[in-house]
């Protein structure tokens, strides 16, 4: 797909960002690309100013983001429905979901112009909070949601079911349930599998479990996985992508399926999954 209007996003906590933007912008322009700036990223590259993310999202064939993980996972959150594909260029240490760093913005953006940059689809989740069989909010995520304790320092116990059989009671820190491109995330840390992104499985992954036998169990991505709190004794709370997390009200419990929406993120042709696994997991044969 060859993209002919540029959607520009930037962190703008980064330093260097606004100088990037610029630069990024002309290039793009220069080689006959129509480049929409988001507010906020306008404000600070002193830029023409193209609207908010979601109406970016809206305008754009390709969002361009100047960040890194956590910047593209704030624009998959606001541009909601209207997602488009992505293509991260890193401000700071490469990361999973940015391919290239910003010393190379002319390669990215002439890979990005002759239309030779490749597509990894990538599933997110539905994140629903019910109480009953009422929808008190719903959000997507594309790494992981996180049910928790919280800041209160003990276990809590978590009835989970997967497609309504019950899978078992969790006593442990909390539970994540990722996507394949957040098993590289929280649910890595917390000892889970690594998955590739178009394997069709989420991973539920318990947090500090008191029972050493539970371990991540991996699910089909066509499944609906509900987490209820066992007890409304104490606080459990709710983390969509590592958002501020919400309090999940007493008798309520999360429903977690696919999206029906998914991310074309984007990379350079010499750029692959497993060889940013490799440069950033400094496993052997690394040659980035």
């Amino acid at each position: 797909m060859r993209a002919k209007t540029i959607g520009l996003i930037a962190h703008t906590g980064k330093a260097g960002v606004a100088k990037l933007a610029r630069e990024v912008s002309r290039e793009f322009k220069e080689r006959s690309l129509q480049v929409i700036v988001e507010s906020a990223t306008a404000k600070i590259a002193k830029l023409k100013a193209g609207g908010s993310v979601a109406q970016i999202a809206h305008r754009a064939d390709l969002i361009v983001v100047l960040g890194g993980d956590g910047t593209i996972l704030n624009v998959v959150a606001m541009a909601g429905k209207n997602l488009k594909p992505i293509f991260g260029i890193n401000v700071g240490s490469l990361g999973f979901l940015t391919c290239v760093n910003s010393s190379a913005y002319r390669e990215a953006v002439d890979a990005i112009a002759s239309g030779r940059i490749s597509y990894s689809e990538r599933a997110l989740l539905a994140v629903e909070l019910r109480k009953n069989k009422r929808l008190l909010s719903i959000a997507h995520a594309l790494n992981d949601a996180v049910v928790s304790r919280g800041d209160l320092s003990r276990l809590i116990k978590l009835d989970a079911k997967v497609n309504g059989e019950t899978l078992t009671e969790f006593n442990a820190d909390g539970l994540v349930i990722a996507t394949p491109t957040g098993s590289t995330a929280y649910s890595l840390s917390a000892g889970g599998p690594i998955l590739s992104p178009e394997s069709g499985v989420f991973v539920i992954t318990p947090i500090c479990p008191h029972v050493l036998t539970n371990r991540s169990v991996i699910v089909s991505d066509s499944s609906v996985i509900e987490v209820s709190p066992a007890s409304s004794e104490y606080p459990t709370f709710l983390s969509v992508d590592g958002r501020e997390p919400v309090r999940v009200p007493a008798n309520a419990h999360v429903v977690v399926r696919r999206a029906k929406i998914m991310l074309q993120l984007g990379f350079l042709p010499d750029v692959s999954f497993f060889r940013v696994l490799r440069h950033k997991l400094k496993w052997t044969g690394s040659n980035v």
